[in-house]
């Protein structure tokens, strides 16, 4: 079932925003594409472009006026020092949920696997785990996810988290192969998140079945999504394909982690106690 509302997805340049601008036009979805830099890609059909800010308020109303639904992937993606996630990722947040809130749109919110990245790898989480975020790109998604909390507990502004693994056309190394999400597992999973009768204030693993995987339990049945793929079928080729640091290969966010690493050695164990 096609959204009946334009649908406006923040981040199109990016590597997920250009996945997801093709895929969903060619579904015949209208979408409202922006981004602060320039489309790479030729514009798809029932589509507008628009550069824009995510720190002008203006501008992101503008833009989600008579949507249903907000794709935010717009933001920095990568490890970066407070100041500059500042604005795109915690600000730019902030405004894409007071859109929402007047538009009375649904939101989908890429969290990421950074949220909970200072979990060990041998841990199985779910989705009511504390967040353990690796830095600085982790602690804006994990203030992402409040503030959908927040939205929807003062507001009933809809949301699903999506705590995104790792979404490429294959598996590059050991890690992957527990994070790896498939470009068809998640353009179904966002195709559940527009279809979806009632999501409520959602969060979702974003990964695909793989036998590997560091987490379980998560919203999934109340969206009605299954990830069809598997990393499991690529492990023999990535096999012995990791680095030679052992805070990397510890922990479930992988490299994100050392950027700035000071400590002397791993945190002691007792601190990730739940208990």
């Amino acid at each position: 079932m096609l959204p009946t509302k334009p649908v406006l997805l923040t981040g199109a340049s990016g590597t997920i925003g250009r996945l997801l601008s093709a895929k969903l036009a060619a579904l015949g979805w209208t979408l409202r594409l922006t981004d602060v830099a320039p489309l790479p890609i030729p514009l798809p059909d029932r589509a507008s472009f628009t550069i824009a800010d995510l720190e002008d308020q203006q501008a992101v109303n503008a833009l989600a006026e008579g949507c249903g639904l907000i794709l935010h992937f717009g933001g920095i993606s990568t490890e970066q020092s407070f100041e500059t996630v500042l604005g795109p990722n915690f600000r730019g947040a902030y405004h894409i949920y007071e859109a929402a809130r007047r538009e009375k749109a649904r939101v989908v919110f890429p969290s990421s696997v950074h949220a909970v990245g200072l979990y060990e790898r041998t841990e199985i989480l779910d989705q009511d785990c504390l967040l353990r975020p690796d830095g600085y790109y982790g602690l804006s998604k994990a203030y992402g996810e409040m503030l959908a909390r927040l939205y929807f507990d003062k507001h009933a502004v809809e949301s699903v988290l999506i705590r995104i693994g790792s979404v490429l056309p294959q598996v590059p190394d050991e890690r992957i192969l527990s994070t790896w999400i498939s470009h068809d597992d998640f353009v179904r999973l966002i195709e559940r998140c527009a279809e979806a009768q009632r999501v409520d204030c959602s969060v979702i693993w974003g990964q695909s079945n793989n036998s590997r995987g560091f987490w379980r339990k998560d919203a999934r049945k109340r969206i009605g999504w299954t990830p069809r793929d598997s990393s499991d079928s690529q492990a023999e080729r990535v096999r012995g394909k990791v680095t030679d640091n052992p805070v990397v290969e510890r922990y479930q966010g992988g490299k994100f982690i050392v950027v700035d690493y000071s400590r002397d050695g791993f945190p002691p164990r007792e601190m990730f106690s739940e208990e």
